[in-house]
């Protein structure tokens, strides 16, 4: 008798079974960066992986820890505020520079709400993440530096501002709803006025058209 064909399917290739499981990590952290944008980092892994379409095993035999996925998700985001930082530094004019990565912090921050928590939170057991981190934090206090010696920064700015300012801006962004962006410039704007050394201002972004309504809906 002849062969009968076989109903199998021929077995994957190893490249195949590679390019599933790069497509399966890539699904998982695009899933996670657009639940982080929107509802900050306290996101179940459950709801992850239903969005990324891909079951919780899969999730985590490709991030073994809710730390892991999370700083691959913001490693990006990360990295661009390091070079945000770099060109900051590389600028003649210091108080340019410092004001500058302000609005590039704000605006990211504005942009996705997880953005905060990653930023300010340690992860010492992901080395990479925390050696960028360093790294940034390093060169925000060089920038400092350089803008209170050119005599552009306030003296009695410290440090630990840039988290105040996060915070406030954190605060702002959560609650202006679709004016976000625009309330996080105009906030930024009167911040980097008030840490001038010198009462010169330019002009303010312009207004966000923010209603007192905004209060209730943010509470």
């Amino acid at each position: 008798m002849p062969a009968q064909p076989s109903h199998n399917p021929p077995p994957a290739t190893p490249d195949a079974l590679r390019a599933d499981a790069r497509e399966n990590r890539e699904r998982i952290l695009r899933a996670a960066r657009e639940a982080y944008a929107l509802h900050g980092i306290d996101v179940p892994i459950s709801a992850i992986a239903r969005r990324a379409g891909v079951g919780v095993a899969t999730l985590y035999r490709r991030f073994p820890t809710r730390t892991s996925l999370i700083t691959e998700a913001f490693a990006e985001q990360l990295t661009e505020c390091s070079g945000a930082l770099d060109e900051a530094l590389e600028d003649p004019d210091p108080w340019r520079g410092f004001c500058s990565v302000f609005r590039k912090v704000c605006a990211m921050q504005a942009a996705d709400r997880g953005f905060t928590h990653a930023f300010l939170a340690r992860f010492p057991d992901e080395s990479s993440y925390a050696g960028e981190r360093d790294r940034a934090e390093e060169g925000l206090g060089l920038l400092i530096r350089r803008a209170k010696e050119a005599g552009a920064l306030r003296p009695d700015f410290d440090v630990s501002d840039v988290v105040l300012v996060l915070l406030a801006n954190n605060g702002v962004t959560n609650g202006a709803g679709p004016d976000a962006t625009a309330a996080s410039r105009r906030l930024v704007g009167y911040l980097l006025d008030s840490f001038r050394a010198t009462p010169a201002r330019g002009p303010l972004p312009p207004p966000a058209g923010l209603e007192l309504d905004r209060l209730g809906a943010a509470g």
